[in-house]
């Protein structure tokens, strides 16, 4: 199993720094440094407000799931959590790190770490499918261009989708067993209708959030788009940010923004150059998380020992000596 995370973790990287290196050879490195030279005050202030709007809807819908499956925790603790999670997944390879920590913690604290795990990855799946839908719509009515494109991508996926589904039920009763278990636990999870509307408008808060700090991204390397247009655009480039083939979500994200600037008549350029500053500030947006790790490793080594532990350590040392 460790072969097998090292080996796909290392394709990621290679991925991800191929499609960055390629994207750097076809237009060279002026849109990065077009990037850099957009950052300011005002950029980081709306950067952070949104990055926060959104970690708080995000935390919402990981407490409200996480308490339907029994591992409920305190909505501040949520947030706090996230933030350290958001930060993980941007500066460690694979983008799942913060996940991984956010549910292994949870999950000790509420004595269940299976269940834990699973909240949260009905909480970032349910996400990404909002995100899809949303994107869906929005292209439909505000980039035909893009059309063509997506469905072939929608098509792909529901394919190799049902094609998992498929080879899952036919591996044997143990295997069905353990798929119909998950699906039970993602109908607690998120099945009732009160639950499922507050993980959808969480969600739709989250996604319109990124877009508009997209926007400010956009608008710093001096593009203007009409509101819609960029949405359309800025969609499609978030969905690309979420391929699981990136270096913190660089290298693809940035091919495809070259692409889709390029598709919209808007130069390849000016898409790398905002996909580029648009990591940058998220990058920043996700400090905080930094600050709180660093709070909480510092107040983890100042906790004193329990008494028994020191008593039954020196037992032991005098024992061995």
């Amino acid at each position: 199993m460790l072969s097998s995370r090292r080996l796909r973790t290392t394709t990621r990287l290679l991925v991800g720094a191929g499609v960055l290196i390629a994207v750097i050879a076809q237009v060279g490195s002026g849109p990065f440094l077009v990037a850099l030279s957009g950052i300011d005050p005002s950029v980081i202030a709306a950067t952070l407000g949104l990055s926060a709007v959104a970690t708080v809807a995000a935390a919402w819908r990981w407490s409200v799931i996480a308490g339907r499956l029994g591992v409920g925790l305190r909505f501040s603790e949520a947030i706090g959590m996230y933030y350290r999670s958001q930060f993980l997944n941007t500066v460690l390879p694979g983008g799942v790190a913060g996940d991984v920590q956010r549910a292994l913690m949870q999950g000790h604290n509420a004595g269940n770490v299976a269940q834990a795990a699973r909240a949260v990855v009905i909480e970032r799946t349910m996400g990404q499918l909002v995100q899809i839908a949303l994107a869906v719509v929005v292209l439909a009515y505000f980039g035909p261009e893009f059309e063509g494109y997506l469905l072939a991508a929608l098509g792909i996926g529901i394919t190799l989708l049902v094609l998992a589904v498929t080879a899952t039920t036919a591996a044997g009763v143990r295997a069905r067993s353990a798929l119909r278990r998950e699906l039970d636990e993602l109908v607690a999870g998120v099945g009732s209708p009160g639950v499922f509307v507050r993980v959808v408008v969480a969600s739709i808060v989250v996604v319109a959030c990124h877009v508009v700090t997209f926007g400010v991204a956009v608008g710093a390397v001096g593009a203007t788009l009409p509101p819609l247009r960029l949405a359309a655009i800025a969609l499609v480039v978030l969905l690309a940010g979420s391929i699981p083939l990136s270096l913190g979500g660089w290298g693809p994200r940035e091919g495809i923004a070259g692409w889709a600037f390029a598709v919209a008549g808007l130069g390849a350029s000016t898409g790398v150059a905002a996909s580029a500053l648009f990591g940058v500030i998220t990058m920043i947006a996700v400090a905080p998380g930094l600050v709180l790790a660093v709070m909480s490793a510092v107040r983890r080594g100042r906790t004193p020992a329990p008494v028994g532990t020191v008593v039954l350590a020196g037992a032991h040392g005098k024992g061995r000596s």
